[in-house]
């Protein structure tokens, strides 16, 4: 079956503390998460043809998203950008070890500085952001049907909320923050009858639990 055929595979990876903190008040959060949780996550990038991340997350940490402390292919990088507020000097807007799409809603002027990022125009939603299913469909549209969705904490909780994440793997560290940023953040339920409740597996990663949740087969009540 021709690539851009398949139906996409979208995995999710968000590493925590122990009280569910993806970083301090302040934003930072290098690292963490162990180096064996690094080497997961470099691994998934391997074995992803693309790897998304939202504005906030490739405002405040200028990644790479590159693949590094594994044998692989780099996965084309990219940026959810609704609002066009990431900025054009960002790392991989301007170097071309990988290909990187720049995602912006349709009100959006101008495009990247730099001239190496591809950039498409997706319709906003109702608050102001994309239909996960409308970015998983252009980027199955483009042969890139594995996807990592890699963060941030709000953009992979869309995903999970929109029934659009397959797996999840969340990886928690032994540790307390005590405040910071959450990790997964969605609608508010009024009964537990309501949660989600997928099924999953444990693994160790070096001192971190690897959590890798089956959602797919899950849905909200």
């Amino acid at each position: 079956m021709p690539l851009a055929s398949r139906p996409a595979w979208v995995i999710a990876q968000l590493g925590q503390s122990l009280d569910g903190r993806i970083a301090t008040q302040s934003g930072h959060s290098h690292y963490i998460n162990g180096p064996e949780s690094l080497v997961h996550l470099h691994r998934l990038r391997a074995l992803a043809d693309a790897v998304v991340v939202g504005a906030g997350t490739a405002s405040a940490d200028d990644p790479q998203l590159t693949v590094r402390h594994v044998s692989g292919p780099h996965p084309t990088r990219v940026v959810l950008d609704p609002r066009g507020r990431v900025p054009a000097d960002l790392k991989l807007f301007h170097e071309d070890s990988a290909a990187t799409l720049h995602i912006v809603g349709p009100e959006v002027s101008p495009a990247p500085a730099s001239g190496r990022a591809s950039r498409c125009v997706l319709p906003l939603d109702t608050n102001g952001q994309f239909a996960p299913g409308d970015v998983i469909a252009l980027l199955n549209q483009r042969g890139l049907a594995r996807i990592l969705v890699e963060g941030g904490g709000v953009t992979v909780s869309q995903f999970i909320e929109a029934g659009a994440i397959d797996r999840l793997h969340l990886l928690v560290a032994p540790l307390l923050i005590g405040s910071g940023r959450p990790g997964l953040e969605m609608t508010p339920i009024e009964t537990l009858e309501s949660a989600l409740r997928p099924s999953m597996r444990r693994f160790r990663c070096g001192d971190d639990t690897l959590f890798d949740v089956l959602l797919r087969a899950a849905a909200f009540a």
